[in-house]
């Protein structure tokens, strides 16, 4: 039987309970990514300070990194399923709440960054559950890295269309309308849950305590360097590069003197890219070196941020928002997928969680830092040095990862040990 290209990009929808939750998951990002457009502007239009944007992206993330551990073995634990049921509905129910203090105009700013906590919060289990099940739904192993890669295209292809929406939105209803379109898209993704058919749940057959199950994810990812230098490298572009978005509502309304369908379209623009990317990472072959795609991804973002930063002319500018939009996405897609390629089934959920956390953690702070930093040298420097930032980090960590080799010994050996542990008990 012949395969073109096309099926060859698409073939993880082969898979009945991956296309079934694909669809529903794409509404439901699209929904989201409506929902952060608008936060960040209403937040930025109320005060007119990039801190309080970067504090905005702190409330929502923070509470992600405290509880990331918990979430993973939660996710280790019990029915993923049923614990995306349980997060997703949770999520749905934050933005109706969202969606009915802009409509009755009774809302201040602890009143927003309140409800981006109890978000953050959602998400430090929904994270480390969402990942790993992707395993579950894939049939056909040889299929895994296409899923992971579609659904970064997924996300990506909300990225675009979501900010859009939320610019012409703001606009023209404002935003109560596009969180109570975000509430209404969790609809599909829950549906889509309950279609899906999942072979039985078989709970871990050793109990053990939250702390020792911590520690043996922290042991494995020691005995495992070649996913801990990953994971290290997730939490320094995250703390020093990806939070250059904290910027774009001002580089919108004060850089190119626009409005929120400016800031829509510029978010837009960096989805396209992201896209292009992903849709570069889908059609990969089998046996690609993932770490020289991290690495160069993090040098054509830097570039990306530096000529960016450079530009004060919205046309001319938006080619290289695309570039920083492939850019940007790619590092963190494909970290993700060599993890989730190389970890150990019985400690995906926990590695996952401790990638979470990584991200979590030191993007609040990252935005936090950015904000301060950018109030007091200009949004343009601040992401110029970031963009330089990028460069400085791909060389860095260009020794770290090309010497790591996936899979070695150690995990391996790590492997052996913890079977002949539950062997023993």
């Amino acid at each position: 039987m012949k395969t073109d290209k096309t099926s060859s990009l698409f073939r993880a929808f082969r898979n009945r309970n991956y296309a079934v939750f694909f669809s529903g998951q794409s509404v439901s990002q699209i929904g989201t990514w409506m929902q952060r457009t608008a936060v960040s502007w209403v937040i930025y239009s109320l005060t007119h300070s990039v801190f309080m944007l970067g504090l905005a992206v702190f409330a929502q993330q923070f509470p992600s990194f405290l509880l990331s551990l918990p979430g993973g073995v939660v996710s280790d634990r019990y029915n993923r399923h049923k614990i995306l049921l349980i997060t997703q509905t949770a999520s749905m129910i934050q933005a109706i709440l969202l969606a009915a203090l802009i409509l009755t105009n009774h809302y201040v700013i602890w009143e927003i960054l309140t409800l981006s906590v109890v978000l953050g919060i959602i998400n430090a289990f929904d994270v480390p559950a969402r990942q790993p099940m992707v395993h579950e739904m894939i049939n056909d192993k040889e299929d895994l890295a296409n899923a992971l890669a579609l659904n970064s295209a997924m996300v990506n292809i909300a990225r675009l269309v979501g900010p859009a929406l939320s610019g012409i939105i703001l606009q023209v209803f404002g935003a109560g309308i596009c969180f109570s379109l975000n509430a209404l898209s969790f609809v599909a993704v829950i549906t889509s849950l309950l279609l899906m058919k999942l072979p039985e749940f078989k709970p871990p057959a050793v109990k053990k305590k939250v702390s020792h199950e911590l520690a043996e994810g922290f042991r494995y990812l020691q005995q495992t360097p070649a996913i801990g230098t990953i994971i290290l490298l997730i939490v320094v572009l995250s703390l020093l590069v990806l939070p250059y978005d904290t910027m774009v509502p001002v580089f919108a309304k004060v850089i190119f003197k626009g409005n929120a369908a400016t800031f829509g379209y510029i978010s837009s623009f960096m989805g396209l890219g992201a896209i292009m990317g992903s849709l570069f990472f889908a059609s990969l072959k089998k046996g690609t070196n993932m770490r020289i795609i991290i690495l160069m991804s993090i040098v054509i973002l830097g570039v990306g941020l530096i000529i960016f930063s450079r530009i004060s002319y919205f046309p001319v500018a938006m080619p290289f928002a695309v570039l920083i939009g492939f850019g940007s996405l790619m590092p963190t897609t494909a970290c993700i997928t060599t993890i989730q390629m190389e970890a150990a089934s019985h400690m995906r959920g926990r590695v996952m969680s401790y990638v979470a956390m990584g991200y979590f953690g030191m993007l609040p702070l990252g935005s936090l830092l950015i904000g301060t930093i950018s109030e007091k040298i200009t949004a343009p420097l601040t992401m110029l040095c970031q963009g330089i930032i990028a460069i400085g980090i791909a060389a860095l960590f260009f020794k770290l990862l090309i010497k790591d080799k996936p899979g070695g010994k150690n995990r391996e050996q790590f492997k052996k040990t913890h079977e002949l542990e539950i062997e023993k008990i």
